[in-house]
């Protein structure tokens, strides 16, 4: 995480806070230069593809350098700050920060033996340094007498080619739409910019009776090329554009993969949880849940996991290279929570083995750090089975897409007052309807079925929590 540079200078480098994340945005910077930091002082907040993540600083010292602003995406292995850990004064190590930053590179190769090197670390210092070698590269280029061809056709474009005067210029589709047509470009009158041949050259060329036309008043429509700014004009009053990255860019990426590799099946069942939303009054009430959160989603998540204990197979997940089943027997419990950084889908580790006030702590403790956005990578790894929540939302139903890696997960509708038919007669009950998607290469019709048929029975008779589970 850390690199020792000149001195007593040290760069802490962007760390991969997930598995395997390439990169972080840089959200909040919490220090500027000339602060003074101590060891496991948060420097800064990042945002990965999964969670935003608050980044500490692993030693003392003076910051003397942030390197990116806030908002920038940074790459894995990126030096993002500079400390000098010796107490010297900031503001005369800024003045030569961009040498200093070329120096930090060289020593790299002496002390790489004892420094820890993250994944990324090669490719981003690599990055880093050729860029600007590429400028200084460019002017070489045009030495050698016998450039590529292409190289040779770009340089007779931009005027620069050695023989300018003896090849006429055209871009290659012309050169072929003249070699199609059996035209000689030498007997070509060019009317594009700097001399450059176009199509309707050629095409005039072709055709001697309406070479008049188009060499008179230059062709309405331009070549090709001009066609490409077309993309970028839109009216900024009427849309806006909004760039697809981290959370939001890593959960689409994630669903277009689930919808087509598992093929979705879903089942729906109308319940009556009447009984279930007097049991959840009666818990508020309960000394043993005080403190705690309390609401429908506690029970059905408890009805969940004792139908996944009658059912075992429905906690499984296809491991499409070994061509095998994998059958889990722990439940990392899913529930999806809408953030302002887009829907994440954080689990609770080991949830079948926890008791209802247990359950409802860690539900708790989840929604209230997914709304702050603290969640971390590891919460979001791992899960088996997912609820989703759209009854929040005044939704009565959907159709989920499965979490990758898992082979089930169960859409809660509004729970509402409606008219039903109880012990014989049509009376206002509070009904929701449950919506069951699974993965149907490894869940059947019948386990599907069963599954769901088991959530809606302990929701109807909630009792059935004590002699199931």
């Amino acid at each position: 995480m850390t690199t020792m540079t000149e001195g007593s200078v040290r760069e802490f480098r962007m760390p991969d806070v997930g598995e395997g994340l390439t990169e972080a945005e840089i959200l909040k910077w919490y220090v500027q230069p000339g602060e003074t930091v101590t060891d496991g002082q948060v420097v800064c907040e990042v945002e990965t593809a999964k969670a935003a993540v608050e980044l500490p600083i692993p030693y003392d010292g003076v910051v003397r350098e942030l390197r990116f602003p806030e908002g920038t995406t940074v790459d894995v292995g990126t030096t993002i700050i500079t400390v000098d850990v010796g107490g010297g004064a900031a503001p005369a190590a800024q003045e030569p920060a961009p040498a200093a930053a070329e120096r930090a590179e060289e020593p790299k190769p002496q002390g790489s033996g004892r420094q820890p090197v993250l994944v990324g670390y090669g490719v981003a210092t690599s990055s880093t340094r050729r860029r600007p070698r590429r400028a200084a590269e460019v002017p070489a280029r045009e030495a050698p007498a016998a450039p590529a061809p292409a190289a040779a056709v770009q340089a007779e474009l931009n005027g620069h080619g050695p023989d300018v005067r003896q090849r006429p210029l055209a871009k290659p589709p012309v050169r072929k739409l003249a070699k199609d047509l059996g035209v000689d470009l030498a007997a070509v009158t060019p009317t594009g910019p700097d001399g450059v041949i176009t199509r309707e050259d050629v095409h005039a060329a072709a055709a001697p009776r309406q070479a008049a036309e188009p060499a008179a008043g230059t062709p309405a429509p331009p070549a090709p090329a001009s066609v490409a700014p077309a993309p970028v004009s839109y009216d900024t009053a009427r849309e806006t554009r909004v760039p697809v990255k981290g959370v939001r860019k890593a959960t689409a990426a994630a669903m277009v993969g689930s919808a087509f590799t598992a093929p979705h099946v879903t089942e729906f069942v109308t319940v009556d949880v009447t009984r279930t939303m007097k049991l959840v009054e009666e818990l508020r009430q309960d000394k043993e849940f005080a403190g705690l959160r309390v609401n429908p989603l506690l029970l059905i998540a408890k009805a969940l996991l004792v139908a996944i204990r009658r059912n075992p197979d429905i906690n499984a997940s296809w491991d499409e290279a070994a061509q095998e089943i994998v059958v889990k027997h722990y439940v990392n419990l899913g529930i999806a929570a809408a953030t302002p950084r887009g829907l994440i889908v954080p689990n609770i580790k080991d949830a079948h083995a926890k008791t209802l006030p247990q359950l409802a702590q860690a539900l708790g403790e989840l929604v209230t750090t997914a709304r702050e956005g603290r969640t971390s990578p590891a919460a979001m790894q791992g899960g088996t089975v997912t609820i989703t929540n759209v009854g929040v939302f005044g939704v009565d139903t959907g159709t989920p897409i499965l979490n990758p890696g898992e082979s089930a997960i169960l859409a809660v509708g509004a729970i509402k007052p409606q008219p039903w038919v109880h012990k014989g007669k049509v009376k206002p009950r509070q009904v929701t309807t449950l919506a069951l998607s699974f993965d149907h290469r490894l869940v059947d019709g019948e386990l599907g079925s069963k599954v769901l048929a088991d959530v809606a029975a302990i929701l109807e008779q909630p009792k059935r929590l004590i002699t199931w589970a």
